[in-house]
């Protein structure tokens, strides 16, 4: 379940929050003056997002090493920049998901 709550409150509740997301699997949003800052994840949530942006780091450069293959390596670095600076650039969560 997503829940939002004020910076002061989390502080305040930190150690259950942490076990509530922990146990129940509960994610909190941490506001500060209404403006989300942070959020509490479960720890195994958190890993498999790392898991997934590797994976989709390793995708995107396989693809282009694929499209690439009589491409010069200097050009071929210029589209692994690139394709790094993209997937850098967006989030691992899209807002509202």
């Amino acid at each position: 379940m997503e829940k939002t709550i004020g910076a002061f409150e989390a502080r305040r509740r930190f150690g259950q929050l942490i076990e509530e997301a922990f146990y129940r699997r509960d994610h909190f949003i941490v506001e500060r003056s209404g403006r989300p800052m942070a959020v509490i994840v479960p720890i195994e949530e958190y890993r498999r997002w790392q898991r997934m942006a590797k994976a989709r780091v390793f995708g995107l450069l396989e693809q282009t090493w694929s499209q690439s293959a009589s491409v010069p390596a200097e050009e071929l670095e210029r589209d692994v920049e690139a394709a790094l600076s993209t997937l850098r650039s967006e989030p691992l969560v899209e807002e509202g998901a």
